[in-house]
């Protein structure tokens, strides 16, 4: 039986902006300029920490290998239906504890 989006849920950041960056069909090294990109800088991810997360979520069908038509060695990947419900999902779940928290801690300032 195939899990829900919701027990994928909370993401690592890695995970998050990983996804976010397939927005668009990504070989890694794409992955990981457009990851340090959107992160500002934030977010620096090495191979190691990149090839293992791509390997778990192909496992767990949220992204897939894109196909190539080039003769091109590097592996390409995209977001599947399960990985865009997910991305989407965990994005209302963060903008959810940011809006959540933002009386309390416009309090804490004062």
């Amino acid at each position: 039986m195939s899990k829900q989006p919701e027990e994928f849920l909370p993401l690592s950041q890695a995970t998050y902006y990983i996804l976010l960056s397939l927005r668009e069909i990504r070989h890694g090294y794409g992955i990981i300029k457009d990851v340090e990109e959107i992160s500002r800088g934030e977010v620096i991810m090495g191979p190691g920490t990149l090839y293992g997360a791509l390997s778990k979520l192909e496992k767990q069908n949220i992204i897939t290998k894109a196909k190539n038509d080039d003769d091109d060695r590097r592996k390409y990947y995209e977001l599947t239906n399960l990985g865009i419900q997910v991305l989407q999902l965990e994005f209302s779940r963060l903008k959810s504890l940011v809006e959540n928290a933002k009386y309390i801690m416009k309090n804490m300032e004062g």
